[in-house]
């Protein structure tokens, strides 16, 4: 009975936060009989920014109104040992130029065992934390870390891929390990350096991705990740992701080269610290293309330091942060001249986070600046909704 119980909590919280956390709040499950079921929901984030010098006469702020973001969830059950599920997303890179809805989720879970899974269909490939929760359970909410942590952009279908992947759990949920095999075919779709190519050349290899991860406090149960526990948890957790792509770069020029990356990343959160909880998490990234595309290559770094207030002031309590991510890129290189020049790029971000219910419902503003070696800097104020039904 112990083993079945543990079996069904397992079940349970793969479904809540394995999912990409983004049932947590389903709108509606119908069921058929035990362990049988189909549940279904919706979320969005939309935003109002003010960019500086992005007006269209090039010297005034720019003033939108965005739809960041747009998803529909479904997930189902056939029985305790094979699950689901089916989600949607509005595309485009986070604007409405060219968006168009694209299945980002559509994958089955096998459940060998309560330590063991394996996920087949797409799904995000395992990576570093910042992309494993994305937009909706990063710190802060409504944010995508696209600067340093490449994945969720340019990382295929927004960080997903088709592929294959064993999907672990160990010693009571304190050790995740995960190992697939993908297409890997869409790195650098966002880029604005062009999505990957096989048929340019190179030879249709497979990227294999994999994670490791040990939380040293309280333990994560599940795939995907989050970014903030909101005082739920004390989490003290290191992770360790790489992937690799034999042939996997095609440029622009027609230069073919082997895709490999790694990423560190870490997560404190500690609850009663004062009147509230604290938390701050960091990542290393390293990535290269074997020179074949020196914008995408390079070190990056993200820090990010956040304090949820306990105290509820009307509906909700308030999380004031810092963010700091940089790509330390080896550079461009011009067709013309063949000359490289310098690609870096900084951003520095402050706000707060008004938390009416954790991942649900949400309203976060943020002043920041983006310094980069190649442009011309600016600075941006941004408000965001983010809710889940």
């Amino acid at each position: 009975m112990k083993n079945l119980n543990r079996y069904a909590l397992h079940t349970a919280v793969i479904m809540a936060c394995g999912l990409g956390a983004q049932l947590a709040n389903a709108g509606a499950t119908i069921s058929f009989g035990e362990d049988k079921y189909i549940s279904a929901g919706f979320g969005f984030i939309t935003s109002y920014s003010s960019v500086e010098d992005a007006a269209a006469n090039g010297k005034d702020r720019s003033n939108d109104f965005v739809l960041d973001s747009a998803r529909l969830y479904l997930s189902g059950s056939f029985n305790k040992y094979i699950k689901g599920m089916l989600n949607t997303e509005k595309s485009g890179g986070g604007s409405d130029v060219g968006s168009n809805v694209e299945v980002i989720d559509a994958n089955v879970q096998f459940q060998l065992t309560p330590e063991v899974a394996i996920w087949a269909g797409r799904f995000l490939s395992p990576s570093d934390r910042s992309n494993m929760a994305g937009p909706y359970y990063s710190m802060g909410g409504g944010y995508w870390n696209g600067i340093a942590s490449r994945y969720g952009w340019n990382g295929g279908v927004i960080g997903r891929d088709e592929g294959v992947a064993m999907v672990t759990s160990f010693l009571e949920d304190h050790l995740a390990v995960s190992f697939g095999a993908f297409e890997g075919d869409n790195i650098f779709r966002f880029s604005g350096v062009g999505a990957q190519s096989e048929a340019a050349g190179s030879k249709d290899k497979l990227m294999y991705a994999g994670r490791v991860q040990y939380d040293f406090w309280d333990a994560e149960p599940g795939y995907y990740g989050t970014g903030s526990y909101f005082g739920a948890k004390d989490i003290l957790a290191i992770g360790i992701a790489g992937r690799y792509k034999q042939d996997g770069v095609v440029s622009g020029l027609g230069t073919v080269g082997d895709y490999t990356s790694y990423s560190v990343d870490f997560l404190l959160e500690k609850k009663d610290v004062g009147p509230g909880t604290f938390s701050v998490e960091a990542a290393y990234y390293d990535y290269d293309t074997d020179n074949a595309i020196l914008a995408e290559q390079g070190k990056a770094y993200s820090a990010a330091v956040g304090y949820l207030f306990q105290q509820e002031i009307g509906w909700g309590k308030f999380k004031p942060f810092i963010r700091y991510q940089k790509f330390d890129a080896d550079g461009t290189t011009t067709a013309a001249t063949n000359v490289r020049t310098s690609a870096d790029t900084k951003q520095y971000e402050i706000g707060a986070s008004y938390v009416i219910a954790p991942y649900n419902a949400m309203i976060t503003a943020t002043y920041g600046k983006t310094d980069y070696s190649a442009a011309s800097d600016t600075n941006f104020v941004k408000v965001a909704l983010q809710m889940q039904f």
